[in-house]
């Protein structure tokens, strides 16, 4: 018994690498497209799990809904966690590098990374306060003690290791138009305390801090020759104090299916649909983007690859 489950086990890994790198949807003659990243790219705990259960990819993440307008033919390699090592490397010491689904036949690349070596979630937590000020401590002053800005810091010194994935990415995918993906409005200003239990200058704090890490990813992109969907303006009105019926990412208790601090499978449809409309060149788009984002997934409609 023991030694069967050990050849179970075994092989249910041996399923999750394969997976990681089989194409998501599928279209012969469409664009190729390879959809990179951490958690804000692969969508975890949005209903319609991915095979792939280790990187908790969900098949309504933004990366399908572009597929899906653009009639892409999908590999999407987006996995919950990733950090800028684990694009070369294996994460979760299985997985094949995100680097390794790129080819010279790649027409399109999508990139979200940085949070997590940043540690964005984990600063944000920090910060959670069930009782008003004067009790606990205001995370804002723990990270900006000494006239320092950690998270500042962090961001700035990532900003190389970037330029140096536009690189690689460039390099491994000579054709692809790469369009990189920023971070969103995770929180209003001044926050919804105590509904989301984040002092108003905390939740100011990490917004800002947002802010910089995707400002950067933009003024890298523009660098390199690539285009830049700053979902911030997207995600405005939509933040984790919204409406339910409203928001595009989830507070510390979610109310729809999706990981907490994370977005949902509404503001996957908002992001896919900006992210389609930036690569529109590549395939011919018609009406209103955000009124065609798919709310399921759907095999993409076929488009003639360029030069066909």
């Amino acid at each position: 018994m023991v030694a069967r489950l050990g050849r179970l086990a075994n092989l249910g890994l041996a399923l999750a690498a394969t997976a990681a790198l089989a194409p998501s949807a599928h279209a012969d003659d469409g664009v190729a497209y390879v959809a990179m990243g951490d958690s804000a790219a692969a969508g975890p705990l949005i209903p319609g799990p991915d095979p792939n259960l280790l990187c908790f990819r969900s098949i309504v993440n933004y990366p399908r809904v572009a597929a899906q307008l653009l009639g892409a033919e999908l590999t999407d390699v987006s996995c919950s966690g990733a950090k800028i090592d684990d694009l070369a490397g294996r994460q979760h010491g299985i997985l094949p590098p995100q680097y390794a689904a790129l080819s010279e036949r790649t027409d399109l690349v999508t990139l979200t990374i940085g949070g997590n070596d940043v540690e964005l979630v984990q600063a944000a937590v920090s910060c959670l306060n069930l009782l008003p000020e004067p009790a606990g401590s205001s995370c804002a002053d723990e990270f900006t003690a000494g006239g320092r800005d950690v998270l500042a810091e962090r961001i700035a010194a990532l900003a190389p290791r970037f330029d140096q994935v536009l690189v690689e990415i460039r390099r491994r995918a000579p054709h692809a138009r790469v369009v990189v993906v920023g971070y969103g409005t995770y929180l209003r200003p001044g926050g919804c305390y105590p509904k989301e239990p984040v002092w108003p200058r905390d939740a100011d704090y990490i917004q800002s801090s947002v802010d910089k890490l995707s400002a950067m990813l933009g003024e890298r992109a523009a660098a390199h020759g690539a285009r830049f969907v700053d979902l911030g303006p997207v995600s405005v009105g939509h933040d984790i104090c919204a409406a339910p019926r409203d928001k595009y990412y989830e507070g510390l208790i979610p109310t729809s299916m999706a990981a907490p601090l994370h977005p949902n499978a509404r503001g996957m449809r908002a992001f896919g649909a900006a992210v389609a409309e930036t690569a529109s060149d590549l395939a011919q788009l018609t009406g209103d983007p955000v009124a065609q984002a798919p709310a399921t997934a759907q095999e993409p409609r076929r488009v003639a690859r360029r030069g066909e």
